[in-house]
């Protein structure tokens, strides 16, 4: 059968702009990093992907090296756009990085405008698109000038293989200069990607109130600490009866989500998208049950200042990161 968008996909979903873009993102993004390449059945990964869709989410998160092995999460992707997603391209935000290993040489890696030019032509014939919404330089490179790297983005837009321009793990010094460069080119930074989640700080230390004042917008990966911030990491760990301080913190945190009705991935969610947190949340998944269980946080209540503070008390506690 022809697949048919949810005609209630936008009902319950929310969407907020990305710093002072007329670009509206949806809090919850889905991520292609793991469990869409070549080596996950592709109808489980299509049928992810098309539930993401029919719940509202409009932006698929992807790099040039996801999988694995390297590149079939945007092949995966690509033939999910021709067989289902093709009606529906002008409703997608499709956003591809690179910066990271990806073929071998010295041309295969880094910040280059050779390495980020000819990845984004690469991602591009795997996806059979014309263009990407979102180009990302994926992290700083020390040994790359960063107007060679901001130039190579600015580059992707004004060729029309990218609608804007993002930039992901630089550190606020680093976001700074990026943004900077970006604007003088005359192509803004739409949106910074950075890892954040209870457990994971580090952006509270500068970089947010840089993005605020910047305008520049804001998607959080591994909100959920990289699986830890979950009720099934909570069992695991009870069941090797060791590592007793971090038990105890995620048994903690378990017990605050179960007394507000919520599952410890949601009380994760729910803390990065509280008010003065980030724009978006990039999720993971396995399997479509984990995506519905992410998407009911939007329709649960959100993180009182009390409960805010209560939470701040028991992270303080806490060693983990």
């Amino acid at each position: 059968m022809n697949y048919q968008a949810n005609s209630a996909r936008y009902e319950s979903m929310s969407y907020r702009r990305s710093g002072k873009s007329g670009v509206l993102l949806p809090a919850i993004s889905l991520g292609l990093w793991k469990n869409f390449g070549g080596e996950v059945p592709f109808e489980q990964s299509r049928k992810m992907v098309l539930r993401a869709f029919d719940l509202g989410i409009t932006h698929f998160d992807l790099a040039n090296n996801y999988g694995p092995p390297y590149g079939s999460a945007e092949e995966t992707f690509g033939h999910i756009l021709k067989k289902d997603l093709l009606p529906y391209r002008d409703e997608l935000l499709i956003s591809t990085k690179a910066g990271y290993d990806m073929w071998p040489g010295p041309y295969g890696n880094w910040g280059s405008r050779k390495y980020l030019i000819a990845s984004l032509d690469q991602s591009l014939k795997r996806m059979g698109l014309e263009y990407v919404d979102i180009f990302y330089s994926h992290r700083p490179d020390p040994h790359t000038p960063l107007e060679e790297t901001m130039g190579a983005l600015d580059y992707a837009v004004r060729s029309g293989k990218a609608l804007y321009a993002g930039i992901s793990n630089y550190r606020p010094e680093e976001a700074k200069e990026a943004i900077s460069i970006l604007r003088r080119l005359g192509t803004p930074c739409l949106v910074h990607q950075p890892r954040y989640s209870m457990i994971d700080r580090w952006i509270e230390d500068g970089l947010l109130d840089l993005l605020h004042e910047e305008g520049v917008g804001s998607i959080a990966f591994s909100p959920l600490g990289r699986g830890r911030l979950t009720n099934k990491y909570v069992l695991k760990l009870e069941a090797e009866e060791s590592r007793s301080s971090e038990l105890r913190l995620f048994t903690e945190l378990s017990n605050f989500a179960g007394n507000r009705g919520q599952t410890l991935s949601q009380l994760a969610l729910s803390w990065v998208l509280r008010e003065g947190g980030v724009t978006s949340a990039i999720i993971g998944a396995s399997h479509v049950s984990q995506i519905e269980e992410n998407m009911q946080v939007l329709s649960q209540p959100p993180l009182t200042s009390e409960e805010l503070t209560e939470l701040d008390s028991i992270l303080s506690h806490s060693h983990i990161g």
